[in-house]
């Protein structure tokens, strides 16, 4: 059979080694496979299926320095979960069986028990019954943590399997956004990641698990895996099964190119997920270890966990170039540039340089603060109705001196300024059906939210102050009191932390403590979201694609919105439906789109004033090495992919989902309400940048920046800035914080 493209060549920085124990694995999973029945008789597998796929082989690659027994049940896990991919397709993806599909998998989460004591049904397949074993001899030396995230994978894993069925039924390719994030889950990578754990004795402490630095490792991995599978399975997925789940082939549809030159992006998003995978690292994980006060056991779990990472990508591509499974001729053909000894062919010295070379140095090298000319605008699609509340004229009024009260107006801001920025304009429009006194306290969160992010950068980002910055952050959570709200204006000495304790205050007063608790997790989301801007400018590194959009959702404050159109409908509408994957589709797709529309109308002031690198055409421009204009287009693409998807969930998913969680008329109602307000938010986020004095060239040069660099922070070192700026400009210094420091600096 042709190939469909010439394979590309592969960044790989890691030399794959082969586990000794092999053959004692693959005669084991011969033997385990046919007693769980997954071979002769099964309708799936032969045993010449299962010895050419050769799952023996890629364990002992991507785990090579466990021992016999783990190897042999790591072996038994990937056994299973391709003879569940399989039986999958022929049962109910051929069948396009979506009622009995979604049955199939919802049996399988009881047997991930987290007590062993409480049992497992009866299995009635080859799935159940695998799975039942393995869960059994993995649990027992695993912690409780362990086993609820390795659980979640595992059901993530399976479920989304449900999405390439629905996908398929409606012939619907996603758009890259959506497709990068299901994949994680169906692709089962973090699912890998855990077996990792496991198998290299680097179970990663609690203390860090849910942190950025270790979330990202996993996903850059999970997506460096899944892009690498979709390059050597594109020929069997796409052209025998008629799947429509494969990068490649998003790619050709998004982009509207050849299949070559899709496949040379899809490498060329792999490689820079490697990249930003070393990037964290080199430049997060230690920092992020002392910060947490890890022992030397701790912090060695931590360093085993990213060795069997990487062990993991350069023994997963050395086996998609032996398996049987994918289109790989051409890559065994290819003589190892090292000198063809076994497990280093998937090392090639010279695929260190050229592409991958020049992607990493366009990320270091961009000039800032270079002339671009005023933004460009594309037409943008908005389909839905722009409704202003009539209290608008009360709440400008009561939000300017709101903030002059504050203290806001003294510094990086004046009142000029603040009236031009019109932020009362975007929450009439954003919550166009709230009370005056609702208008008033939302119009004063964006004020506040806005300057906070203005005065980080001003303040730390162009002196680097990483350990001012960071401090900071955990003085204004400490204002962010749950139990009690009030509690946070005693611990508030600057303009910005009086202003964010006395509008928490009011805001979490009325609140219930599921409401409190899930809204400041949303503002510590965000203030986060700013170290890592900091980060990459102290760096001078533009960032990765994916690792930019998603934290775009959390720099642009999408969290903290739409946490408060959510609390109005925390009485009639469950948690976990917001905790569903079609909710969290719905929702990023919206920040998404109103988060692409502040980059687009912020560009020249970002670039040519600021400086910055955090704008999505200047990441593409960089990703795709093309120009502003091209760079424009394919973000004015991205945008209406993403507004198309959020209208195909509204209008296929949402149904479906207030099905199965029985929702009454009320629930309904209410789900009904909450999506009419994502797209009052769309409409406003557009309506506001299209009126504001802060985007337009005039606007810019006229002055409505936030003021320069003041010279006290010129010459500060380390974790002082935030002092002396307070001191010159306040009159004052906040309390010191009784914490230690040590190891908090990125540099």
């Amino acid at each position: 059979m042709t190939q469909p493209f010439v394979l590309p060549d592969f960044y790989m920085p890691y030399p794959a080694r082969l586990n000794p124990h092999l053959e004692v694995a693959r005669t084991h999973s011969r033997a385990w496979a046919r007693e769980m029945g997954m071979l002769e008789g099964s309708g799936i597998w032969e045993q010449s299926d299962l010895d050419a796929h050769d799952y023996a082989l890629l364990c002992s690659y991507t785990h090579p320095d466990c021992d016999a027994d783990a190897l042999s049940l790591v072996t038994d896990w990937y056994v299973w979960v391709f003879f569940f991919d399989d039986h999958f397709l022929e049962a109910f993806k051929r069948t396009l069986d979506r009622d009995g599909g979604r049955s199939y998998l919802e049996r399988l989460a009881a047997f991930m028990p987290m007590d062993l004591a409480d049992g497992f049904p009866e299995p009635v397949n080859q799935v159940e019954k695998g799975l039942a074993d393995l869960w059994a001899r993995t649990v027992p030396s695993m912690s409780y943590g362990w086993r609820e995230r390795f659980a979640e994978s595992t059901r993530n894993l399976l479920n989304e399997s449900m999405w390439e069925l629905v996908n398929i039924n409606e012939g619907r390719i996603a758009n890259p956004v959506e497709y990068i994030e299901m994949r994680r889950k169906v692709g089962g990578a973090p699912w890998s990641a855990g077996l990792v754990e496991y198998a290299a004795n680097a179970e990663i402490p609690r203390a860090v698990a849910g942190s950025r630095p270790l979330r990202v490792l996993t996903d850059a991995f999970a997506d460096s895996v899944h892009l690498r599978n979709d390059l050597f399975s594109y020929q069997r997925e796409v052209e025998d099964e008629g799947e429509l789940s494969n990068g490649i082939l998003v790619l050709e549809t998004f982009l509207g190119c050849t299949t070559q030159e899709a496949a040379e992006t899809v490498n060329d998003l792999l490689t820079s997920r490697l990249q930003q995978f070393e990037n964290t690292a080199l430049t997060e994980v230690p920092p992020l270890c002392l910060e947490k006060g890890l022992t030397p056991e701790e912090c060695a779990r931590v360093g085993a966990y990213v060795k069997g990472l990487q062990d993991w990508q350069s023994g997963g591509q050395e086996w998609h170039m032996r398996s049987s499974r994918y289109m790989n001729q051409e890559a065994r053909e290819r003589t190892s540039r090292v000198g063809g000894v076994l497990g280093t062919s998937a090392l090639d010295i010279q695929s260190l340089f050229g592409r991958p070379a020049a992607a990493r140095l366009r990320s270091h090298t961009h000039v800032p603060t270079r002339h671009v000319g005023p933004s460009l605008l594309p037409d943008f699609d908005m389909p839905f109705p722009l409704t202003l509340s009539p209290h608008l004229a009360e709440a400008r009024r009561l939000s300017v001196a709101w903030a002059d009260r504050m203290g806001l107006l003294t510094g990086i801001w004046d009142e000029h300024k603040l009236v031009g920025y019109d932020f009362a304009l975007c929450s009439a429009g954003l919550d166009p059906d709230a009370t005056s006194q609702e208008l008033e306290l939302h119009a004063q969160w964006l004020t506040w939210g806005t300057y906070a992010d203005d005065y980080f950068p001003v303040v730390y980002g162009r002196s680097r102050d990483l350990v001012g910055a960071r401090l900071c952050v955990e003085r204004l959570l400490a204002c962010l009191d749950v139990d009690e709200p009030a509690a946070g204006a005693a611990l508030a000495a600057t303009p910005m932390e009086r202003a964010l304790a006395d509008v928490w205050a009011r805001s979490a007063a009325p609140m219930s403590a599921r409401g409190r608790t899930e809204f400041r997790t949303a503002i510590g989301v965000m203030l986060q979201s700013w170290l890592w801007e900091l980060h990459n400018q102290a760096q001078h590194r533009v960032p990765d694609p994916v690792d930019y959009i998603e934290m775009r959702r959390h720099t642009f404050g999408s969290e903290l919105t739409m946490a408060l159109g959510r609390l109005r409908h925390t009485d009639t509408l469950p948690a976990e439906l917001f905790r569903t994957g079609t909710m969290e589709a719905l929702e990023h797709a919206v920040m998404d789109y109103g988060m692409l529309i502040n980059d687009v109308f912020s560009y020249q002031k970002e670039i040519e004033f600021e400086g910055e690198v955090h704008n999505l055409s200047l990441v593409v421009e960089r990703f795709f090495d093309c120009d502003y204009p091209t760079a424009l287009g394919i973000v004015d693409d991205l945008m209406r992919s993403r507004l198309r998807q959020y209208l195909h969930v509204k209008e296929h998913e949402l149904p479906l989902l207030a099905e199965e969680f029985g929702l009454d008329r009320d629930g309904r109602a209410a789900l009904d309400a909450y999506v009419r307000e994502l797209e009052d938010w769309i409409a406003g986020v557009l309506h506001w940048h299209r009126h504001t004095r802060r985007y337009a060239e005039e606007d810019l040069r006229g002055g409505s920046l936030p003021n320069a660099l003041p010279s006290v922070l010129a010459s500060s070192g380390p974790g002082t800035a935030a002092l002396r700026f307070a001191q010159e400009v306040f009159g004052q210094s906040p309390p010191p914080v009784e914490r230690p420091v040590a190891g908090l600096s990125g540099a």
